[in-house]
């Protein structure tokens, strides 16, 4: 029998005021990882992830959001208005419980609610707090409005992608993502500080620098420039424009993506293709030279055609060509190797049911994450948290809600 072993954060505590994605995601993976996080929502409403797609069978609901459940799984759910005096009080009384408190609203609202950091570290002095916005909390672009889309542009991505009449974004929500990734490992290091040298700190996350170090492109790009003084402009969608056999192919079932045009893969492109005269053809000496991809395709294309996916892919692997299939999400949830090494996992939720969620892309052998509870129902532990944590009566409860407090 495998031993159980306290998960890894299992002793902190978590305040969690945040929305949408990058700072729910923050708040996930410290919950992931053992932390009591305790979410705090407006009542009535939720969070604004509660009513974005997609909805279990395409049905609008606050509890069947995908992207809601999965961003808050493992964490515990409260409603309280914080435009209220007694909420306000109610929400300070929580930071004196808390080791954490992440919140990603404008940098104007925490100061506004009169719960900025110089204020809540008088209540409690070892508190972290993480604030995470679009342009960080100082700056002159500090109050700017943006979305995804805006801060992948500012960002400096999107000047090599797309194409060179009209950059694009990648598709996807990567920069929320990337934020709250950031976002998490710097509240453990500021964590780490407070549990050992005693001291609490104000952890400012800009989305938008997040990007600027992020591992992809804008590193290279940024690095390019201060080093020459050059910009990497537009790069074709397709890398086979660029240099061949690179790209993606259609097969018997779908398509395969090839990495490796450079010539030291050439041999093993004709190891797997098995056709060793192509080593001493002198239309693919240069694979650079572009002039001869027709004809490479039309000996390539006749053979990639009558195999799957799976079958392309083995043989690519087998000769050491970088190559795999394009996989639908259907196929990815249902690919071998994802479940046997437990990557999905299946949560139950009182109104969404069971279904499968991504799991943790690495594993450790004691202290590992795991699933603790579905993400909450709006308001689903107000007596919980009130009543056990606060003090507070069911008949206090009763008179709160009737407030608008809770």
């Amino acid at each position: 029998m495998k031993k159980h072993f306290q998960q890894a954060l299992s002793n902190v505590r978590v305040l969690d005021l945040t929305h949408y994605i990058a700072g729910p995601y923050c708040t996930k993976l410290l919950a992931n990882y053992g932390a009591e996080v305790i979410k705090v929502e407006k009542p009535g409403e939720g969070d604004g992830a509660r009513r974005l797609g997609p909805f279990l069978k395409d049905e609008p609901h606050l509890e069947k959001s995908g992207l809601f459940l999965y961003l808050n799984t493992n964490k515990k759910g409260i409603t309280l208005n914080l435009k209220t005096k007694l909420g306000i009080k109610i929400f300070k009384d929580l930071v004196k419980w808390a080791d954490v408190l992440v919140e990603n609203f404008e940098p104007r609202v925490m100061p506004s609610l009169g719960l900025d950091y110089e204020t809540l570290k008088q209540i409690n002095s070892k508190l972290v707090m993480t604030s995470i916005s679009n342009f960080g909390q100082t700056g002159p672009y500090r109050d700017y409005k943006a979305s995804e889309i805006i801060l992948y542009g500012m960002g400096g991505a999107m000047i090599s992608t797309g194409l060179p009449e009209r950059p694009l974004k990648l598709a996807g929500s990567v920069v929320q993502y990337q934020a709250g990734t950031v976002a998490a490992v710097a509240t453990m290091g500021a964590l780490i500080a407070s549990k050992f040298q005693g001291i609490g700190q104000h952890v400012d996350i800009s989305i938008i620098e997040t990007q600027e170090c992020s591992a992809d492109r804008r590193t290279t790009n940024l690095l390019s420039f201060a080093y020459s003084g050059g910009t990497t402009f537009f790069r074709a969608h397709r890398m086979g424009l660029l240099i061949m056999p690179h790209g993606r192919y259609p097969c018997k079932d779908g398509f395969v993506e090839y990495a490796g045009g450079e010539p030291v893969f050439w041999p093993r492109w004709v190891k797997m293709l098995e056709m060793p005269e192509l080593l001493e053809n002198p239309r693919f000496k240069d694979l650079a030279d572009l002039s001869h991809r027709g004809e490479f395709e039309a000996i390539f294309l006749p053979w990639l055609v009558e195999l799957t996916k799976r079958e392309a892919t083995e043989k690519a692997q087998k000769a050491g060509v970088p190559g795999a299939a394009i996989q639908t999400p259907k196929e990815v949830v249902n690919d071998p190797h994802f479940n046997e090494r437990g990557f999905f996992v299946e949560i139950e939720h009182p109104e969404a049911g069971k279904i499968k969620y991504p799991g943790c892309p690495f594993k450790t052998e004691r202290t590992s994450w795991e699933v603790r509870r579905p993400a909450p129902l709006l308001g689903q532990h107000n007596e919980k948290v009130y009543c056990d944590l606060l003090g507070y009566t069911k008949e206090d409860l009763i008179k709160l809600k009737a407030m608008g407090v809770i």
